[in-house]
Formats: structure tokens, sequence, C-alpha cells
């Protein structure tokens, strides 16, 4: 059944001041995040970045060492057994019966659940587009067929909160679409899902909040389109990029000019306004032939704030 959102209820995740250190280095260094229902969030960092360590925390499978893990609006230490069956998981890759089929794995989880009718199997089977293969013996599975068996079995309890460790690891084109389909119906049920991917492609089409933690700390956090909007910047195709480059670098409010891969120029307006940085480029003889708002990329927010490769 949809859960409805209601303005008045608790977050369904909150970190607060979370933090762990390992041998008087910390690992997670005070990190505060909430989601609320029907989020999606995509949650990045270089390798070493602490991503991992946060997520063990939030699942109670890791002590913090300071700050506290609230989910649904209960602490997850104190009260762990009253909260972490309303939270589904996939970490890493699944553990599976390899000598079981699909849909006999999927049972065996469902018995040690408590049990799951098998209209709720069958639909999850659906869901995550195994039906064709769920008869059959998990070792001839792909990488790909497995992390969607894995979310099946994450589903079982009908959470409201999943928690999914790069779903799409594995997944051939068509895989990761269906997964991103899968994880807007899930969240259009009212579910929470904190996704961590190192596919940031999918995380910009599929998650609707972005979260970036960076040697322990969170250094980047909003909406994707605040994130991937940008401050106010257009792009313009002229004829001659390199020279409208260093016109612009010469003007006070263009010093954060750029030329991109595609030749197009990346610059702020002198007013703030497009139609003022046209006049202006007409005016010295460069009218543009396009020009547009900015839009960031993923990838170019994460490299400019973080200290190295994605994990």
């Amino acid at each position: 059944m949809p859960r409805v959102a209601d303005h008045r209820e608790h977050p369904v995740l909150e970190l607060d001041g979370l933090s762990r250190a390992y041998g008087g280095r910390m690992v997670v260094d005070h990190v505060d995040l909430v989601l609320r229902r029907g989020d999606i969030l995509g949650f990045l960092g270089p390798n070493g970045a602490g991503k991992t360590t946060t997520i063990r925390m939030a699942l109670n499978l890791v002590r913090p060492t300071q700050g506290t893990v609230r989910i649904l609006g209960h602490d997850v230490w104190r009260e762990g057994e009253r909260v972490l069956p309303r939270v589904g998981a996939l970490i890493e890759a699944p553990a599976l019966y390899p000598h079981l089929t699909g849909w006999e794995n999927l049972r065996a989880f469902a018995a040690a659940v408590g049990g799951t009718p098998a209209a709720t199997l069958r639909q999850l089977v659906d869901a995550v587009g195994l039906s064709e293969r769920q008869h059959e013996r998990v070792r001839s599975y792909s990488l790909g067929m497995k992390q969607r068996l894995g979310v099946a079995i994450a589903l079982l309890n009908d959470p409201d909160l999943l928690v999914l460790d790069e779903p799409a690891n594995g997944l051939d084109p068509h895989g990761i679409a269906e997964m991103r389909d899968l994880m807007s119906r899930l969240a259009g049920e009212g579910r929470t899902i904190f996704l961590s991917s190192h596919v940031l492609s999918e995380v910009e089409a599929v998650c609707t909040r972005i979260a970036i933690i960076d040697r322990g700390r969170l250094v980047h956090e909003g909406s994707v389109d605040e994130l991937l909007e940008g401050a106010g910047e257009y792009w313009v195709r002229v004829a001659e990029p390199e020279r409208v480059l260093e016109l612009l670098q010469a003007q006070p409010w263009g010093h954060a000019a750029r030329i991109l891969t595609d030749d197009r120029v990346v610059t702020p307006s002198p007013t703030g306004q497009g139609r003022d940085l046209c006049a202006f480029l007409a005016a010295a003889g460069h009218p543009p032939d396009a020009l547009d708002r900015h839009r960031h990329q993923l990838e170019e927010i994460f490299l400019g704030v973080t200290s190295g490769g994605v994990q």
C-alpha cells in the first residue's frame, strides 16, 4: 500500500552528528543528514571517504563513536529491534544460495523474516525483472541478475527505508534502466531510498537529492536540481571561443568563464540575465549562435568538492 507523506511525521532517517573514529583517526566526522518519505538520496564519496562506515552505522552494524542514528524517530542503537524491521538493505554482493533457483532463494529468505505470501513474491520477481529466469539456479545468474534478486530480497519486509549499496553493479544498460524505473516506482509508493553508487549518471538520473562525503565530512548536500542548476551561469556557442574566453575573463564578473570539451563557453552574465550577456557579446563583435542556462554535470560537482575518484 502506498505510504502517504505527512509533514508532521518523523523523518524516515536522521543522522545527527554521526562520527566514528578508528585508532584516533576520524573516519566519519559529525555527519548530519535528514531523509523524508519519498526521498531518493544518492550518497557519494571517494575511496576511503567514510561512505561505507556511515552506511554500516545507519544499519546498526557499527556503533558510532559520537552522534545518533534515528529511523522513524527511534534511536537504532537503543531501539533497533523495533525499527530495523522497517528497513530493507542490499550491502555489497547479496549472500545467495547458488544451488537454489531464484524463486527458491526468495522463498528461503521470506521464511527467515516470518513468511511472505506467494502472490507478493511473484510481484517482487516481476518488479525486479526476473520472471523469465526465476526457476533457474542462481549459480547460472549474471552479477546483474544477482543484484536484482538481492533488491527483491531487501523488499521482502515491505520496508519504509531501503538502503542499497551499488545496486547497478554488473547491470547492462537495459538492466540499469530497469533498476532506475524500479527506484522511481518504490519512491512513488512513499518509500525512502538511500542509494550508494559510483555510477554518477545513474545517480543524477534517478535521485531527488545528493549528499557527498569526503574525508569523513559531508561536503555537499541538497536537491539534484539545486546542485546541478549552478549559480546563474550560461553556456554560449560562438564562432571564436578562445577569443571570447579571453574577453570574458578580463571582465570583473567573468573570471570563472571556461570552455567545455564541445567548445561551448560557460560564463556568468554581467547582470545575471542571459539577455544582457548576449548583448555584451554582440556589442563586442561576438554574437552568440546559441545561449542557454548552464546545468552542471554531477561529475563536475563531485570532482570540485572532493579529493579523489568516486567509490
